[in-house]
């Protein structure tokens, strides 16, 4: 149980549940093969079944830590800096992107949309998910779309979402890991067909890169 300080700082999004901080290669989506800072911020209630990170889900099992200290660390590494989960939407992002311009850093979110956008990104990649649509205010800011397909059904979910984003927005279609060998030919057949996507792999699982 948190003390009624620290929790107030949590709500203020001064601290934040920090799951781990590491740099290393980007693997998906727009960014694939730059560098960058990642930050996992812990607290996810969208539950994707397939999702690579459950021990994010839980935000109690991962300490709040003080935004100074999280962008401290950042500052070291990486002139990007990756804020992703869970689903680091749940917090208040302001004060985090915020420290982090103040070092000139360029700060990207990767996000289900689930919640309400806060804070101030250079780019937005949105993932959105069935079970826990976005929220209309990401739709409008997305740089990038990137729709996970688990099953042929998901075609369909990201054409009813590429409806819904911005016309700037990049549109990218990623196999599920496990379903890959299933998925990649029907995306390959998808995208050359429907040549407004692109296709996105997770690059860094087959790199072995964190």
């Amino acid at each position: 149980m948190l003390s009624k300080d620290i929790q107030l700082e949590v709500n203020k999004g001064t601290m934040l549940p920090l799951m781990e901080e590491f740099y290393t290669i980007q693997g998906e989506g727009f960014h694939t093969g730059t560098a960058a800072y990642f930050i996992r911020i812990g607290g996810c209630d969208v539950g994707c079944h397939w999702c690579d990170v459950k021990e994010s889900w839980n935000a109690e099992l991962h300490p709040p830590t003080a935004v100074n200290v999280i962008v401290s660390n950042a500052v070291r590494h990486a002139d990007t800096v990756v804020v992703t989960g869970g689903e680091p939407l749940m917090w208040d992002m302001s004060s985090l992107t915020s420290k982090l311009k103040e070092y000139k850093l360029k700060v990207h979110i990767e996000t289900s949309g689930a919640y309400e956008i806060s804070g101030v990104w250079d780019w937005i990649c949105l993932s959105p998910k069935k079970n826990k649509l976005p929220d209309a205010s990401v739709y409008k800011v997305a740089n990038e779309l990137k729709v996970i397909i688990h099953n042929k059904h998901d075609f369909v979910f990201a054409e009813e979402q590429a409806a819904n984003v911005n016309e700037k927005a990049i549109l990218f279609l990623q196999p599920e890991w496990s379903k890959k060998d299933e998925m990649t030919p029907l995306i390959v057949d998808y995208v050359m067909a429907n040549p407004k996507w692109r296709i996105s792999l997770q690059t860094h699982k087959y790199l072995n890169i964190p």
